[in-house]
């Protein structure tokens, strides 16, 4: 019987759907019987009269979204390998090797410098509005936690009241805000803001601000996403908005200077402007120059991240990490999306994570093989629980040292900050009221941390803060308890053989042992007496 991978032609993500949903031709998605007369719900229907706008997930700005294609293989034809014995990182007593001494720090960069609480980071969130209007959210939370935040691309090319100089920016609102909220809420050192830059952010010199005004030390080069390997898109629904950010440089689709595209606009014939960015052109001399002219800026650490790109671009990543010194690489498997990636891209583009990671692990130990040093590596791709994380570090293992993930630090985020709401309007639903009615009896993080802040900082920390600070503190007790049980208590101890493939197809593709396959060197000598 075939397998079908794809959903065609109808999803929630574009707002479509088939008539007849129970009689739907697999290959193209069309209901069984096509009837003149039919309004258009389905994908084909819509773009009949609304064309490239139903490319993108709908609504622009309040949604985040990931793609439906059922891979042939993904993380869950893995499963976590545990033991009766032993234990690695701590002494193997019962009374100590308990799931909550199980350590989750990680340290990483050239010179080991940069050290989060957890292993995890969101690796990029920028110019959309639902990154923005999230952010609050997302920097306070993240900074508590002492885990990593990527500011990604394009925010000061949108920002209306940035401030450019001779094509470079000089001063900013948005950036600003974003790091502050960040650097603000640190503690003891741990976390980091990263700022990301694309061609756009390059030639506006944004790191170099970021670096120089705002004491950011960290920055990021950026090929591409999982989500699409054309450059970011946003929706613009005001004129005047568009037309500063075509004055700006970027490609505006339709030309908001064009007399006839404005009369068109201010008579309703449509509502949004697309603003897309371009796409980088990749090669070993200019890449060496940027990394350089990043450390005389005063960049201390270099990250890189690329997407689910073909083979030869994942060898190029991994080889020029090595040779240009980058402090940390991250690789995005297909399929993700925080913002507005076309749909059908984000379903039928690029490499699917368990294939992208296993090549990055098969490209790492090649180098390393060679007695090259292998920077910390970053998988993302579809991550959201600590399941995912165990085995995502495992397969990379030693040289993965983090794991990526967006969709579910901005979910977090955003019911968080939509409890708080509803704790101000005096309206708290009855599925989260069994809990109580104010943060404090809601947020199980709420009388920890409140002890560790005070009671004056606690109360200025926003729900969407507290939102995604408690769901950290879910996946680290999570981790925690699989760690435990595979008998690995620091990351370091993490390793390969913590899995085992449940197919042959994943066994062949990722390295990983086949379940029936697993320890049967041990096993011969265990029966072998």
């Amino acid at each position: 019987m075939a397998m079908t991978l794809s959903r065609v032609n109808s999803s929630a993500a574009t707002l479509t759907k088939n008539r007849t949903e129970g009689s739907v031709v697999p290959a193209s998605g069309m209901c069984v019987t096509c009837v003149d007369g039919c309004i258009g719900m389905c994908e084909i229907g819509k773009s009949a009269y609304r064309g490239h706008e139903v490319i993108y997930p709908q609504p622009f700005g309040v949604i985040t979204a990931a793609a439906e294609k059922n891979y042939p293989v993904d993380y869950s034809h893995f499963n976590i390998m545990g033991t009766a014995v032993g234990a690695h990182g701590i002494e193997a007593d019962s009374d100590k090797a308990i799931f909550p001494a199980v350590n989750l720090e990680v340290k990483f960069g050239h010179d080991s410098g940069i050290k989060f609480r957890c292993p995890w980071i969101i690796p990029g969130i920028g110019s959309t509005n639902v990154a923005k209007n999230n952010w609050e959210g997302l920097a306070i939370g993240s900074a508590l936690a002492g885990t990593g935040l990527t500011i990604g691309e394009n925010v000061v090319g949108m920002d209306p009241q940035a401030v450019f100089k001779n094509g470079r920016v000089v001063d900013t609102t948005d950036l600003k805000r974003r790091v502050s909220l960040y650097k603000d809420h640190m503690r003891d050192g741990f976390g980091a803001i990263i700022v990301q830059a694309n061609v756009e952010d390059t030639r506006l010199g944004v790191q170099e601000y970021a670096i120089e005004k705002l004491g950011v030390s960290i920055v990021e080069l950026k090929w591409g996403q999982g989500a699409k390997d054309i450059g970011g898109e946003v929706k613009i629904n005001d004129l005047k908005k568009a037309q500063i950010l075509y004055e700006r440089g970027y490609i505006v689709m339709p030309n908001p200077t064009d007399p006839n595209v404005i009369k068109a606009y201010e008579h309703g014939a449509f509502r949004e402007f697309e603003r897309h960015s371009r796409v980088g052109m990749v090669e070993e001399e200019g890449f060496a120059k940027r990394v350089e002219e990043l450390r005389k800026a005063g960049a201390k650490y270099i990250f890189l991240k690329t997407g689910a790109y073909r083979p030869a671009d994942l060898a190029r990543a991994v080889a020029w990490a090595v040779k240009y010194g980058i402090d940390l690489l991250t690789v995005d498997g297909a399929g993700g999306g925080t913002g507005m990636s076309p749909w059908r891209m984000m379903n039928e583009w690029g490499v699917p994570p368990v294939e992208l990671h296993s090549m990055l692990y098969s490209y790492a130990k090649k180098l390393a093989d060679k007695g090259k040093k292998i920077p910390a590596l970053c998988v993302a791709g579809g991550f959201t629980f600590e399941d995912q994380i165990f085995k995502g570090l495992a397969l990379g293992a030693p040289f993965v040292k983090l794991v990526g993930m967006a969709r579910g630090p901005i979910a977090a985020a955003m019911v968080g900050k939509t409890i708080g709401r509803t704790i101000d309007d005096g309206q708290v639903p009855v599925y989260v009221a069994r809990f109580g009615n104010n943060k404090n009896e809601i947020f199980v993080t709420a009388t920890e941390l409140r002890r560790e802040l005070g009671d004056e900082a606690f109360d200025r920390v926003p729900t969407g803060a507290l939102g995604l600070y408690t769901y950290y503190e879910r996946l680290a007790q999570g981790l925690r308890q699989l760690m435990c049980g595979s008998r690995k208590f620091a990351l370091a101890h993490i390793s390969r053989d913590d899995l085992a493939a449940l197919t042959k197809e994943a066994a062949e593709i990722s390295g990983i042992q086949h379940m029936m396959d697993a320890d049967a060197k041990a096993v011969d000598k265990i029966l072998n007496f």
